[in-house]
């Protein structure tokens, strides 16, 4: 028969101590670990001074020892314990209680027996230890291993000590006068003991000082470091609520700036923000670009709808019999072939462009001039002069209206042509230039002057359209290279085209590493402006030294 046990994790003291510190809040962490610091320091000098304190008082009374035993060594037994009774003409006990606070001096023999033990507590003759000093057996060898030096023992009576110093009587022979001298004083040894309850009191006293103050200062700190530590981490609360605002879809939100740039926390703010804008910058950008595709979707389906529209009609018509003459027949074939063109470029168009955006988003961070290796899809990057195709511009605009004054000159429209070289996709830059003198021509009226400008201005080459028409608001040049956009709505699709000629320009232009841009006012006409970067040597080098080709104008 099986039995299964469940079993409970028992949580050990420090298991629960880490889980403790790990559910803690930061600021918990930091008051715990300050209370911990002063704790440690405040034990640390408790711990050194009481040391210090008492080092010093066993060394004044090792001190005071050394001097009684020198003088208790040059006296006989029998005046010792005159003194002590407080019998003149000596007044020892005096000395002893002033100098070493009660001592006990025992005089031994040369086996370590004690030949008279003087207590001066008492000022009598005791032998029987009636303090408790726990004195070992003293003899001449004994005394000699001791070497002058005061050692401590314990107490037979409780937890006292005794501080004892033992010396050899023989050494004052020569200082006594000669009628003191007794036959006792050849042999032996004198020990003088001092109780060490003074000293010990004293430091238990600064003990119990130290705890009860260390106590209170520690809980008063403990008080003033929460709020310390509370009105500190403040900061940290306002980016938290920041943060959680942000979460909420609040993208402007900012951290505010509550210490110095100087400061971590200043520098921790300036990041932040600093991320905030980038952040609030990208999804504004990913919403614009989602609307901007919305919006081209919905322009694409009715741009794409209507010339089929006009071709299932045609279609509808022929098969339900409705062109019974051969003239209408070649007439709606006719019709159908022109919608077919119109929907064939209108889709070539926006495959063109999808290109052009699928390289862009690929490499975001090309640099401006591109080498022929790094080349977007579809453009054969060669050198090539602007100056040939602003030629070939002029004498388009002539073959479309001849009504037209048409000019070549150089980018200020005084000074003539001048060549213009730079890394490009000629046929592609062809396709830019038709699309900039179509447009010039289809929205400005017949007759209406128009300027070709070519050269080099601050080391980039430049090509412009200008014409003299009616121009375009603030409104509508900002919108000009956007897809399907008209600035005329008046005119029909036939006539005023798809509107993706000027964003396929603006594409284009882009992809060769530079910019196009619109110079328009009412009534001012328009100028088109395409900056592209110079050739270099690096880039002749790269294309195996082709020179760019000469102008035909």
């Amino acid at each position: 028969m099986r039995t299964d046990v469940t079993k409970t994790e028992v949580m050990t003291p420090p298991r629960r101590a880490r889980a403790l510190w790990a559910h803690a809040s930061l600021r918990s962490r930091v008051l715990m670990l300050a209370v911990a610091l002063l704790t440690t320091g405040f034990t640390a000098f408790a711990l050194v001074t009481g040391n210090a304190l008492r080092g010093y008082m066993e060394n004044r009374v090792d001190s005071q020892l050394r001097a009684a035993a020198r003088v208790f060594a040059l006296l006989p037994p029998a005046v010792a314990e005159t003194g002590a009774e407080r019998k003149p003409p000596t007044r020892l006990a005096d000395f002893s209680t002033d100098v070493l606070g009660n001592p006990v001096i025992t005089y031994v023999a040369k086996d370590g027996t004690v030949e008279r033990s003087i207590d001066s507590l008492a000022g009598a003759n005791r032998t029987d230890n009636a303090r408790g000093l726990a004195l070992s057996r003293l003899d001449t060898a004994a005394v000699a291993a001791h070497g002058g030096q005061p050692f401590t023992v314990d107490s037979t009576t409780g937890d006292a000590r005794w501080r004892v110093i033992a010396m050899p009587r023989a050494a004052s022979r020569a200082v006594l006068p000669r009628a003191a001298v007794t036959t006792s004083a050849d042999s032996g040894s004198v020990v003088v003991a001092t109780s060490m309850d003074q000293v010990d009191s004293t430091v238990d006293r600064m003990w119990q000082n130290y705890r009860n103050t260390g106590l209170g200062l520690l809980a008063v700190l403990a008080v003033a470091g929460w709020f310390a530590v509370r009105s500190g981490l403040r900061p940290l609360s306002r980016i938290e609520q920041t943060a959680a605002e942000i979460a909420g879809g609040d993208l402007s939100c900012r951290v505010p700036e509550l210490a110095s740039s100087k400061t971590e926390l200043g520098r921790l703010t300036a990041a932040l923000n600093g991320m905030l804008g980038q952040l609030e910058t990208a999804f504004a950008t990913r919403a614009e670009s989602e609307a901007r595709m919305s919006r081209f979707v919905a322009d694409a389906s009715h741009e794409l709808r209507t010339p089929l529209a006009g071709i299932k009609g045609l279609t509808d018509l022929h098969r339900m019999g409705a062109l019974p003459d051969r003239e209408d027949i070649d007439d709606t074939m006719a019709r159908i072939a022109r919608e077919s063109e119109r929907l064939t470029r209108l889709v070539e168009d926006m495959l063109q462009l999808a290109r052009l955006d699928e390289h862009a988003l690929k490499a975001p961070g090309q640099p401006a001039v591109r080498p022929a290796s790094s080349s977007p899809p579809g453009l054969d990057l060669t050198p090539a002069d602007l100056r040939t195709l602003a030629a070939d511009a002029l004498h388009d605009v002539r073959a479309l209206d001849p009504t037209r004054a048409v000019t070549l000159t150089g980018p200020t429209g005084d000074d003539p042509p001048a060549s213009a070289p730079a890394l490009a996709d000629e046929a592609r830059l062809r396709q830019v230039v038709t699309n900039l003198v179509g447009n010039a021509v289809t929205h400005t009226p017949p007759g209406t002057p128009i300027r070709i400008g070519v050269g080099t201005v601050g080391g980039h080459a430049l090509l412009e359209v200008a014409d003299q028409g009616p121009g375009l608001s603030p409104e509508q040049s900002g919108r000009i290279f956007e897809r399907f956009y008209r600035a005329d709505t008046s005119r029909t699709r036939a006539t005023g085209g798809s509107g993706l000629g000027l964003a396929i320009v603006h594409s284009l232009v882009t992809a060769h590493g530079g910019h196009v841009e619109v110079d328009s006012a009412p009534g001012q006409g328009a100028t088109f402006r395409i900056l592209l970067p110079p050739l270099t040597d690096q880039q002749t080098y790269l294309h195996q030294g082709r020179e760019p080709r000469p102008s035909r104008g």
